[in-house]
């Protein structure tokens, strides 16, 4: 791996589609590389695969291997054993040993930033949608939907709504809309990634300009 390696680890193969996009949008893409734990090498692309990878990425920091890591969860549930709070223990408990502290615990809506105490370059942390509340990436994205969209996505989202016996858990609701929603455009089956390259999100609202300043702040 070359010394300059910038890595965002992500927890599948959606997730990496999308922050593709963000990273050509960014004028990231020709140096980061957007991965889940497989790709890299780990056993599973899951929340629990990129805290376990992680732990393998972080020792690449001292030797040289890798310049920057970022890293994007989901927060997931309370009710499943997620929630914002435990993910950002279980990371900030891995992070720690190699000289890593939170920035300001106070201001997380701007993305997460841990300084090292070693001199090593800052490494970011996101937890999907706002690094506060419950949720997922795509929650994330139904507060980003832009206004030529809105009408189509709430048909989406009453269409989830009727659905008398949904075989999906409840918790699942928000993936099923943007899924619904994305099957209803000009290319039906498109991944996340679409809803970057084909504009359907306001790039302009709050949550999707703090994501971009974290990354640039994180990959500068």
């Amino acid at each position: 791996m070359a010394a300059s390696k910038k890595i965002l680890l992500v927890e599948g193969e959606s997730d990496k589609g999308f922050f593709e996009e963000i990273c050509k949008k960014l004028s990231l893409d020709a140096s980061v590389l957007v991965a889940p734990p497989i790709d890299l090498g780990g056993t599973h692309n899951t929340k629990g695969g990129v805290s376990n990878h992680l732990k393998i990425l972080l020792p690449q920091l001292d030797d040289g291997q890798i310049s920057h890591i970022a890293v994007v969860v989901d927060a997931d549930y309370d009710q499943n054993g997620g929630g914002y709070q435990r993910t950002m223990a279980n990371l900030t408990k891995i992070v720690e040993p190699f000289g890593f502290v939170v920035e300001n615990k106070s201001e997380t809506v701007s993305g997460i930033c841990f300084k090292n105490t070693n001199g090593l370059a800052d490494l970011g942390l996101w937890i999907m949608p706002d690094n506060k509340k419950e949720g997922m990436l795509e929650d994330w994205i139904k507060s980003c939907v832009s206004e030529s969209e809105q009408e189509l996505f709430q048909q989406a989202v009453q269409a989830v709504d009727q659905i008398s016996t949904p075989k999906f858990k409840p918790h699942s609701y928000s993936k099923a809309e943007v899924a619904t929603w994305l099957a209803w455009q000009k290319k039906p089956g498109q991944g996340l990634y679409a809803t970057i390259e084909n504009k359907l999100l306001n790039d302009e609202y709050p949550l999707f300009k703090n994501l971009e300043e974290w990354m640039v702040k994180i990959f500068p």
